[in-house]
């Protein structure tokens, strides 16, 4: 296997997470923009976000599962090609039901797509490369926070909303066909046992991990949902913030992507998921206090973006204690986070349309955000009485 073959196949694989980062946070970005022009409250508004996010809890155990001993190129291929076409429905169908459809089904491949993709391109490098592979795949996320969601956002709001689900939905067609051209023809693991993985979801240390994500990580998606929209309709902020909102929230999730790695290196991981969540808990505080306040609201979408760390500390726990279910557990951590991207909204919507106003969001993320605590305490509990020793801290 020649190594010049080898980059662009990792490429084409980071091409596919960046389409997924597009379109999965682009859909708060456009949500001012569809909801008015398919006449929806904020709650049935919510439910866009909620559906996609649903799809991928549904979808990623799913995938796993099917995937199991399917071969990596193909599977990856069809993967990222249904997920383009999924957002392309969403772009051409009419109508708010064929909407909220289609976003669950672009949902379904998302957790199954970025596991397996991180795998099977750290596997394509040489043996002391594997690392960067894996971390090229997912970068593809964090730079679409910063250049695709304001892009296909800017799209939205200056042309039409459904271009910021074309945008992403054409970005994974074209990633298909060059998985299909670019990555190398490994054979299907024939020693994968799939329903072993299925004994992940019956222990307790890996059900409290993806707890502390699915209701924690909600405070951040309260909030962030409904920022756009608050910034709309409480401040007379110029044309240029809406996408610079974005791209701050982006920046602001990379930085915490880097810190937040080498803070569960030094601390370990339930040091590093309570500063994480003791960091979000402020900033919804900040949040509330933002509101009215353009300036403010932009500080506050950069700040949101350090709660994108928690992933690391959770995903470094997952490992610890999944066993044999390594896939398994990374792909519910996709999931996990989903189902809260899919909790925060909903409560959000509820409470704006229960006239609460625009600061409801923030004091709803404050709830999630010690929910999240809770559900730390409880594993890190668990993990002391398991162990015996508070030296667990600094695994």
């Amino acid at each position: 296997m020649s190594r010049p073959a080898v980059s662009p196949a990792v490429l084409s694989l980071s091409l596919g997470a960046f389409a997924i980062g597009t379109a999965e946070f682009v859909a708060m970005g456009l949500l001012p923009w569809y909801s008015a022009d398919l006449g929806l409250d904020a709650e049935s508004a919510s439910y866009v976000v909620s559906a996609y996010a649903m799809g991928v809890v549904i979808g990623a155990p799913l995938t796993t599962l099917l995937g199991a001993k399917l071969p990596r190129r193909r599977y990856l291929a069809a993967l990222i090609g249904f997920y383009g076409l999924a957002n392309l429905l969403s772009a051409i169908l009419p109508g708010y039901p064929a909407l909220v459809a289609s976003r669950f089904l672009a949902g379904l491949p998302h957790g199954g797509f970025l596991g397996v993709a991180s795998l099977f391109a750290a596997a394509a490098l040489p043996h002391e490369q594997r690392a960067r592979g894996a971390v090229q795949v997912m970068m593809g996320l964090t730079v679409a926070n910063i250049i695709g969601v304001p892009i296909a956002g800017w799209l939205g709001k200056e042309l039409d909303w459904r271009l910021g689900f074309a945008l992403p939905g054409v970005l994974a067609l074209v990633s298909a066909a060059l998985v299909l051209k670019l990555a190398p023809r490994v054979g299907a693991d024939r020693s994968a046992r799939p329903l072993a993985e299925l004994k992940a979801l019956a222990n307790s240390a890996v059900l409290l991990t993806l707890a502390v994500g699915a209701i924690g990580f909600g405070g951040m998606f309260a909030v962030y949902s409904f920022l756009t929209e608050a910034l709309l309709k409480t401040t007379q902020a110029p044309g240029w913030v809406v996408p610079a909102m974005l791209a701050l929230f982006g920046i602001g999730a990379t930085l915490a992507t880097m810190n937040v790695g080498a803070m569960t290196v030094r601390y370990g991981v339930f040091r590093a998921a309570a500063a994480v969540l003791a960091i979000m808990a402020a900033v919804q505080v900040f949040s509330i206090i933002a509101i009215g306040s353009w300036p403010l609201m932009l500080a506050t979408a950069f700040l949101l973006g350090f709660g994108g760390g928690m992933g690391i500390p959770l995903q470094v726990r997952l490992m610890d204690v999944a066993g044999e279910a390594q896939s398994m557990a990374a792909a519910m951590n996709h999931a996990a986070f989903n189902a809260a991207n899919a909790l925060g909204p909903f409560l959000a919507g509820i409470a704006i349309n229960r006239g609460f106003g625009y600061r409801a969001p923030g004091w709803i993320g404050l709830g999630l955000t010690a929910g999240g605590a809770l559900m730390l305490a409880l594993a890190w509990a668990q993990a002391r009485r398991r162990d015996g020793s508070a030296r667990l801290l600094r695994h």
